[in-house]
């Protein structure tokens, strides 16, 4: 690829720990230029998180490598008066600020959207909240778990025996994040037709309920409320978790041909003259009876063989694996969906992070270098400055 979507495009970045800067990372990765304004002396909280604990005492934590290769890191205190006149030094050379705190805070500090939008007007203001900038919520105080327990996730995850459960990843920042990521980009694609920047408030419950999909339609459009079905799916039967010989399977067998399908090829073509399995809605009525009638024909085989029997069938089917499993799967390496980078902290170790998940014409968007040490451009920043601004030809470059 000869260029990225995003590149010249400049984003300051004051975001912390994950829905921000998982969404400028896939900014990132799409060619723009990203700068972290961090606190002095603190920065990202994300820089002292993570499982390995002298990482988190050197200020690279294992959550801020995973979200922040390819940026640039300047310390700037916008409570001082040198800071603010940086900040808004940049401001007027940006094309997107980012920014994830509670809402309000910015506009406290002296850069609400009448003062950005006066700095300059071509500006894409881009705030993640927990609930919005509006909105009787508006000054909660939110995390992602927060956020699952009010968007209904966990009441709809486990059995009905345990749930409410914890989606175990944080999936309210991640979808919060990647909402942030498509709006900055349509409002970047709208800018070019009208030359004006735009306020993007972004809502991680509002995100999340709104990924939610059938879960949450089912119920506004039939009054019909999700439950709890574990690791069944609701749509469909049989489609959901069962057993092999050596673990769990899971199967989708949504469609009538698919279900013919998966019963000729476990040697139970009798199920398909059971009046109780005759079609998707009888499926589904007598769920508990067709998961156990499959899981004594499946236990025959391992989910391995099974995935070999099954998919080239057309019945989609595969293992369920651990997280290692899963990342050393062949077809995350054959799509180069993994980049190995050097750590920023010259130890020699070797850090490896994932990429956004897209093949531009053929080829995987990777980070243009490791997550940078806290203040890493401080030296830079004017220089840097002086570029976005068009005020010296031979500034540092990106």
């Amino acid at each position: 690829m000869s260029e990225r979507p995003l590149s010249g495009v400049r984003v300051l970045d004051l975001t912390n720990v994950l829905a921000g800067p998982y969404c400028s990372y896939q900014l990132m990765l799409l060619g723009a230029e990203v700068v972290k304004i961090e606190v002095p002396g603190q920065g990202d909280l994300a820089r002292h998180l993570g499982p390995d604990a002298e990482l988190n005492r050197s200020g690279i934590g294992a959550s801020f490598l995973a979200q922040n290769a390819g940026k640039k890191s300047v310390e700037l205190d916008l409570k001082d008066a040198a800071g603010r006149a940086a900040f808004e030094d940049m401001v007027r050379g940006a094309d997107v600020l980012l920014e994830n705190f509670r809402a309000g805070v910015l506009a406290r500090l002296g850069f609400g959207w009448p003062r950005l939008r006066e700095l300059n007007p071509r500006l894409v203001y881009c705030a993640i909240s927990g609930f919005g900038q509006t909105g009787p919520m508006s000054q909660a105080p939110a995390y992602d778990q927060i956020i699952q327990g009010l968007s209904g996730m966990m009441s709809i995850t486990g059995t009905e025996e345990t749930a409410p459960l914890r989606i175990g990843f944080p999936v309210c920042d991640t979808v919060g994040g990647l909402t942030a990521a498509l709006h900055i980009s349509a409002a970047l694609a709208g800018r070019t037709r009208t030359g004006k920047g735009t306020f993007l408030d972004v809502s991680m419950l509002e995100s999340a309920v709104s990924a939610m999909g059938w879960a949450v339609s089912n119920y506004l459009v039939s009054g019909v409320p999700p439950e709890p079905m574990g690791t069944q799916n609701a749509t469909a039967a049989p489609s959901g978790t069962f057993q092999a010989a050596d673990g769990p399977l899971n199967i989708a067998a949504n469609r009538q041909r698919q279900f013919e399908t998966l019963c000729d090829l476990v040697g139970r073509r009798d199920l398909l003259d059971d009046p109780r399995f005759a079609d998707r809605e009888q499926r589904k009525a007598h769920r508990d009876a067709l998961t156990g009638e499959l899981n004594r024909a499946l236990r025959r085989r391992t989910a391995g063989e099974w995935e070999r029997i099954l998919g080239p069938a057309g019945v989609p089917a595969a293992r369920v694996v651990t997280v290692p499993q899963a990342l050393g799967l062949d077809q995350l390496e054959h799509r180069g969906f993994f980049t190995e980078l050097p750590f920023p902290d010259g130890s020699g170790r070797v850090l490896k992070v994932t990429g956004g998940g897209v093949l531009h014409d053929g080829e995987p968007l990777r980070p243009t270098g490791p997550p940078p040490l806290l203040g890493d451009q401080n030296a830079d920043r004017a220089a840097l400055a002086d570029r976005w601004n068009g005020r010296a030809e031979n500034a540092v470059t990106p």
